[in-house]
């Protein structure tokens, strides 16, 4: 597993619960361009809680996305879920190289892997001298069970791509927020603390980022699939006619108040909950903005909702807005998709080697 740079025009590759999303990337000067992407989506049941069950059912989408994307490069990046990965800041003395750091975490991998060490994929990286002992080095660990790499990649050739590296979902969303900032207001103080509430069809990711890190994390178990569903049970439609009358906004008059009030009363509960448990860990910098992404965002209402209740500014996630398009892309398509594209997004804008 690699967490070093691995070179230009990397397709990123995410997937989540409901779909397959890809897309490249290529630098062009200070910017990116989007050479091509796509969506297709999944079997209910092939992917549970970011864990494939079904790679035959992933493998296919992903084939078919390949297809209709028709990206100029093969080389693909795709990221293990966060709950799949151990990370450590571990301390060695500043003489040792790579090799010695190597040998060091393998020899002391009881300690910071509660996983049989012959199970496991792992990287590491320097952070630099400690900032309290000089002749010491802060080095990153990330660790992760062999076989969440293993069907990962095994995915990815199935799919007729190149997997040349491994990452961790919230590094790519880190990755990612690097473009999300740019289009928020400028932050009232010293430090910049966003809230980023990552919704998708079956779980709400709500994390706190404090000068573009991770500082704090917590996954609730509702996402879109739940609206779908009560659109489903309230109108007797199949699921797939509940998720296309959703998307479309083709539903009865009620619906507003039946159906759709009582779904964004508990996700902004839930909102609100993640932020208050935020603060009771203890953290002390104030969340003033929140940027929603994932593929339920865009739910109407919703970001008027957090943004009266938490008295805060509220933006919708878009990757894109300084990139560049191919010729090839439908941009309208891909504005719209745009939510749900950040962990792709931040998974294909790893650094050249």
């Amino acid at each position: 597993m690699r967490l070093r740079p691995s070179g230009k025009g990397l397709i990123g590759v995410d997937i989540t619960s409901a779909s397959v999303k890809l897309i490249e990337l290529r630098q062009v000067g200070l910017h990116y361009q989007v050479e091509s992407y796509a969506v297709r989506p999944l079997r209910e049941g092939a992917v549970v809680e970011r864990r494939i069950r079904d790679m035959g059912e992933v493998a296919d989408a992903l084939r078919h996305a390949v297809g209709s994307a028709r990206p100029a490069s093969r080389q693909a990046v795709a990221a293990v879920p966060a709950s799949a990965a151990i990370t450590r800041i571990l301390t060695f003395p500043a003489s040792l190289n790579d090799d010695e750091i190597e040998a060091r975490i393998q020899l002391e991998s009881d300690k910071h892997i509660p996983f049989p060490f012959s199970e496991v994929a792992f990287d590491f990286q320097r952070l630099g001298l400690n900032a309290r002992s000089g002749d010491q080095q802060d080095v990153l660990l990330v660790a992760c069970r062999q076989q969440d790499v293993n069907q990962l990649t095994d995915t990815l050739q199935q799919a007729g791509l190149e997997p040349v590296a491994m990452d961790v979902e919230t590094f790519a969303k880190e990755r990612a927020f690097g473009e999300l900032r740019q289009q928020l207001p400028p932050a009232g103080g010293d430090e910049d603390c966003v809230a980023l509430v990552d919704i998708g069809a079956t779980m709400n990711a709500f994390h706190v980022l404090c000068g573009g890190r991770v500082v704090y994390s917590r996954d609730n178990a509702f996402g879109g699939r739940q609206l779908t569903e009560a659109i489903r049970g309230r109108y007797g439609l199949t699921l797939e006619e509940a998720g296309l009358a959703k998307k479309r906004g083709e539903l009865p008059d009620d619906y507003q108040t039946s159906t759709l009030a009582p779904f964004l009363d508990t996700l902004v509960q839930q909102v609100e909950r993640s932020l208050q448990l935020y603060y009771t860990a203890g953290r002390k910098h104030e969340v003033q903005r929140m940027v929603l992404a994932g593929g339920s965002s865009v739910i109407p209402g919703l970001a008027e909702r957090l943004a009266g209740e938490g008295a805060m500014q509220v933006a919708i996630a878009n990757p894109f807005l300084r990139m560049r398009f191919g010729s090839r892309i439908d941009v309208q398509a891909l504005v719209s998709d745009a939510p749900a594209m950040v962990t792709a997004c931040g998974l294909a804008m790893r650094s050249p080697a």
